[in-house]
């Protein structure tokens, strides 16, 4: 199963791709953090970081993604640029019909170290070990992208749900779908006959 783990944020995000075995043997195929300068607007940012997202799953056909999940933190201007790049991650990621699953840092750390409380030290040690690499990667954000990749496929075999497609009749899946999925579903459905998708589409 190759996965791809992607350490969200909007200076660096973190991108990391491993292959693991049933066996949990997990190989690197690909590292690397992408950058947004501080002085390009936002919107130039966001295109800058999903350009190389779209680059890297291109090139290495990851069949699952790795998400760290958003939570809680003091500084706001982090929550936001992490939830922006997550958000653009998981829309590549649909767009391409690949199974995306959020982990939690503590999932991720339980994982790699057996301790939920781990600090960046040792999950970067532990994932140089696990890979069988002869230094940590670095900066921190490439480490912490293949641990997500790796606790991605030994907690799930590379399963990261189900990705909703529709059949012929547009209904199928739709009822294993939150409120929230159908009404976006029905919205995606409504655009296509609109003149804006019939634009896109040519």
């Amino acid at each position: 199963m190759r996965v791809l783990g992607i350490d969200p944020g909007l200076t660096r995000c973190g991108v990391g791709v491993v292959d693991v075995e049933p066996n949990r043997t997990a190989r690197l195929v690909d590292v690397v953090v992408l950058r947004s300068p501080a002085e390009l607007d936002t919107p130039r940012r966001l295109v800058r970081i999903a350009e190389g997202l779209e680059a890297i799953i291109e090139e290495h056909r990851p069949q699952a993604v790795a998400l760290e999940r958003v939570f809680a933190r003091s500084d706001v201007s982090t929550i936001m640029g992490t939830a922006q790049i997550s958000g653009v991650a998981m829309l590549i990621a649909a767009r391409r019909a690949l199974p995306v699953a959020l982990h939690t840092p503590s999932e991720v750390k339980a994982a790699i170290t057996g301790y939920g409380r781990a600090d960046k030290k040792q999950v970067g040690a532990m994932v140089a070990r696990i890979l069988g690499l002869d230094e940590v990667p670095k900066p921190a954000d490439a480490a912490d992208a293949l641990a997500l990749a790796i606790c991605h496929a030994w907690r799930t075999g590379g399963v990261a749900g189900t990705a909703v497609r529709d059949s012929a009749d547009g209904s199928a899946g739709d009822s294993a779908l939150t409120p929230a999925q159908r009404a976006w579903l029905a919205a995606e459905r409504s655009a296509s006959v609109s003149g804006a998708a019939r634009r896109l589409k040519r």
